[in-house]
């Protein structure tokens, strides 16, 4: 087969890789995806899109799409606990379903003012929108079926040697950069010999350790149980804990125990894996397995380096989280939103030396950040250990739930009410931000304090027109002018016309938002956040140097 030359040469099709195509094609750049799979997943996988996700997928123009997938739009997406899914329940989280998001997105404030609320959908849904996003874009070549099998950066371009799993054919790629998103095992991580730094092979009574998963379809499920429906599904007790993602709100599940000492899953037939569903399950169901496969928990781990020369890597080929709080898919999300317009400059000759090292610099504390509260998480539920007579009937068995309720209850708050995780995360100390040395809020996980101090998210606004202050941002940079007597933008349009800046300037007469954003001007990337504020634009030639990386 002939050989390909595109701008970039992407592997791995998940959801960092298939962002990374989206991030590129919107921005005229070409690129090639391959993955050796047949397709995008089958099995559920991650289950929780946070909300700076789905303002990225808005962003892109498909959230709605998104947000439409999965459960029917009334499923509750609370997170509950159970002694067993069919007989006590100790807690409940709750959280709004679909329609109930849409509903109160524009009217919440504070810590949760955002352009989208988070929603409950399953990675299998998620990767056909991106995927189908992807390569309807021109430039855009999306291959699955096919493996790397070696890569060379030359310096001054990357080739990569692909063929198709079947064996029919192979190429050469060139091209300008080469992204891995390549997962755990990732082949270009290992060739470059980056170690992973962390915690791994942590055990726990659970959430550390061999997990067994379970893709299911059990429509009977909801005439068993005597609960109300749960996004999430939790069960506490000393014979088979578990947990349980709703899939389509129908009777499919992705279900997921630990192993305990002596159970190994090769060993474990159809019919012995069924058996532990039941178990958790509390009462019969008839139930198909649609999938089945084993896990580690336990990890919190992130490469020592993110990039080398032309070749850069993310998602879990540089960070692997024990899936507590839904943070391994967002944060790999992340990643390829931050990386891919950065690259863009890069070939469009707008972006400098530091622009592309930033990379790292600004990516690899978060994914330390996000691994740190993901194991904080799963040491909460997974060191908490059930009471003998916890089942039990009668007041001793009533007092040990309720005081196991009260402690559950506490962690489902505390997981999966994140706002700062979802909006907090910071680039302070990046090259390409100017700080001026702005003082933040402190990081935590439960709360978050909207801030325009150059470095994180731009804080958010629904505006009096009814209009998400997001959706008048432009895809490239944007220039806020903040309130009645803001400034000429006159100098920033000067200096990004000079650079090979694409540039919208948006004027919005707003004292909340001048209150908010405590400057008449801010400087908003193409990621939306803010790289530089401030009172005038004196010094705006040396500021689009500054953020472009060229000084």
């Amino acid at each position: 087969m002939a050989d390909m030359e595109v701008d970039v040469v992407i592997i791995g099709g998940g959801p960092f890789g298939l962002m990374m195509a989206n991030e590129l094609g919107r921005r005229g750049v070409s690129a090639a995806l391959f993955d050796q799979k047949d397709s995008t997943a089958f099995n559920p996988q991650a289950n929780a899109t946070q909300a700076r996700t789905m303002e990225h997928y808005r962003r892109l123009g498909f959230a709605e799409e998104v947000r439409s997938l999965g459960l029917p739009e009334e499923f509750p997406t609370d997170i509950a606990y159970f002694t067993r899914f069919a007989t006590h329940e100790l807690a409940r989280f709750r959280l709004p379903s679909a329609r109930e998001a849409r509903e109160r997105v524009a009217c919440m404030s504070g810590s949760w003012s955002a352009a989208e609320l988070p929603h409950r959908v399953s990675q299998k849904y998620v990767e056909q929108v991106l995927h189908r996003h992807a390569a309807a874009l021109s430039g855009i070549s999306v291959n699955y079926g096919w493996k790397m099998t070696g890569f060379a950066d030359h310096g001054t371009h990357v080739t990569a040697q692909v063929e198709e799993v079947a064996g029919k054919g192979c190429q050469e790629i060139r091209a300008r950069y080469l992204v891995a998103g390549d997962g755990a095992r990732s082949a270009v991580r290992r060739q470059f010999g980056f170690r992973w730094e962390g915690e791994t092979g942590v055990v726990r009574d659970f959430f550390g350790g061999r997990m067994f998963a379970l893709y299911l379809h059990a429509p009977g499920f909801y005439d068993v149980v005597p609960h109300p429906p749960a996004w999430m599904n939790v069960t506490f007790n000393r014979d088979r804990r578990a947990f349980m993602c709703a899939v389509d709100g129908k009777g499919e599940f992705a279900f997921h125990t630990q192993l305990r000492e002596g159970e190994d899953a090769d060993a474990i037939d159809d019919a012995q894996a069924l058996a532990m569903f039941h178990a958790a399950v509390g009462r019969p169901v008839e139930a198909r397995l649609l999938a089945r496969g084993t896990w580690t928990a336990g990890h919190a781990l992130v490469a020592e380096h993110f990039q080398k020369g032309n070749v850069f890597l993310g998602g879990d080929a540089v960070h692997l989280f024990t899936p507590a709080g839904g943070l391994g898919y967002n944060t790999a999300v992340e990643d390829a939103v931050n990386l891919g317009w950065k690259l863009a400059a890069a070939i469009r000759g707008s972006g400098g030396p530091a622009l592309l090292e930033s990379y790292e610099l600004e990516r690899k504390p978060v994914a330390l950040r996000n691994t740190g509260y993901a194991r904080g998480f799963a040491e909460s539920l997974g060191q908490f250990r059930p009471k003998d007579g916890l089942e039990s009937e009668g007041s001793e068995g009533e007092a040990l739930r309720k005081e196991a309720g009260a402690y559950l209850e506490a962690h489902g708050r505390a997981e999966f009410n994140i706002p700062g995780i979802t909006f907090g995360a910071r680039y302070d100390g990046s090259p390409v931000i100017v700080s001026h040395g702005s003082e933040v809020p402190p990081d935590a996980a439960n709360a978050y304090v909207p801030t325009a101090a150059p470095g994180g998210r731009a804080p958010h606004l629904w505006l009096a027109d009814g209009q998400s202050l997001f959706d008048r941002f432009g895809f490239d940079w944007t220039l806020l002018r903040i309130g009645a007597d803001a400034p000429s933008a006159g100098a920033f349009e000067d200096a990004a016309r000079a650079a090979g800046m694409t540039l919208d300037v948006v004027a919005i007469a707003s004292d909340e938002l001048r209150t908010l954003y405590e400057a008449p001007l801010a400087l908003i990337r193409p990621d939306q956040v803010v790289a530089w504020r401030g009172e005038h634009g004196q010094d705006a030639t040396a500021v689009i140097s500054r953020v472009l990386g060229d000084s």
